[in-house]
């Protein structure tokens, strides 16, 4: 394959809240398939992104979006329709692993991933009768945004209404007390656990993006079962939800029996050189510009079922 021949769109920035996030992962991949010797071109998303694409004759998309329009299915969507090969998940994984909720109602019959009790709430519908305290979070959100740990009654309220400015649906969960951790997976083979380590005690907004605020340990300082546990529930979100290329599925250490609880799984995680994934891949000897291109590599799109 010529490289230089097949121009590659990283798309960047687009509508969301992760928007700036977004555009540290673009550069960061924009730089890397440079480097290998792609021809490359960083595109900010926004609504002209069509036009965008044909104006810069792109063949195939590294999307390094973050949030809504971009890890929902939504670009992977037009992308489809336009015939255009992209990177990670196709359309269904991307919508179902951005919706929290959705995420863990598949999974749920599935035992190795062990999962925190929940409720969902809308506007209008009696409070959550979990028992305090309780982590409520948007049901279609990511980075943290939006999230909040309710110690107390009086918070509960105000705590759904801040997740209610980010989607309709809110989800309630059981505060689990833990360690937490992530695993990177990559065409469904778990790389090694991170562990996370912030200095507030919470891996909130913050303390992902502001440097000196968390410590990583690669490979996590866990016990072997517990390593063992999570990257076998990480692979089985993954093989469940459908994903593709590079996905990354975040837990906590249950401090009462140390059991990796699952909270997610993300399928465009943030990808630049410090970022955790290619920390994880650092540690099997591939390199951030290895692994880049491979996801690059990885990149496809359904054939039609219809001729036009």
């Amino acid at each position: 394959m010529d490289k230089a021949k097949v121009r590659v769109g990283v798309l960047m920035g687009g509508l969301s809240a992760e928007r700036e996030i977004s555009l540290k992962t673009g550069a960061g991949v924009l730089g890397a398939l440079q480097e290998r010797g792609w021809n490359a071109v960083g595109i900010d998303v926004d609504r002209s992104l069509p036009q965008r694409l044909i104006a810069e004759k792109v063949d195939v998309v590294w999307i390094a979006l973050h949030g809504r329009f971009g890890e929902d299915g939504c670009v992977q969507g037009l992308l489809e329709v336009m015939g255009i090969p992209y990177t990670g998940s196709g359309v269904r994984a991307s919508a179902v692993a951005m919706d929290k909720v959705s995420t863990k109602r598949a999974l749920a019959e599935f035992p190795e991933v062990v999962m925190a009790r929940d409720s969902v709430w809308r506007a209008g519908s009696p409070l959550p009768a979990l028992k305090l305290p309780l982590v409520v979070k948007p049901g279609n959100c990511g980075s943290t945004i939006g999230i909040t740990i309710v110690h107390r009654q009086e918070e509960l309220a105000p705590a759904l209404n801040a997740a209610l400015a980010f989607d309709e649906e809110v989800l309630v969960e059981e505060f689990i007390e833990g360690d937490e951790i992530t695993v990177a997976v990559v065409d469904g083979r778990a790389l090694p656990v991170v562990g996370i380590v912030p200095e507030s005690g919470f891996f909130d907004f913050e303390a992902k993006y502001t440097k000196g605020k968390t410590r990583y340990e690669c490979p996590a300082k866990i016990a072997d079962g517990a390593s063992k546990h999570a990257r076998t529930a990480a692979e089985r979100a993954f093989q469940v939800l459908g994903c593709l290329g590079l996905a990354r599925a975040d837990f906590i250490i249950r401090r009462s029996d140390g059991i990796p609880v699952f909270l997610e799984i993300n399928t465009i995680p943030g990808m630049t050189a410090t970022s955790l994934s290619p920390m994880a891949a650092a540690v099997e000897g591939m390199s951030y510009p290895e692994l880049v291109e491979r996801i690059l590599l990885s990149a496809h799109c359904m054939s039609p079922d219809v001729e036009v």
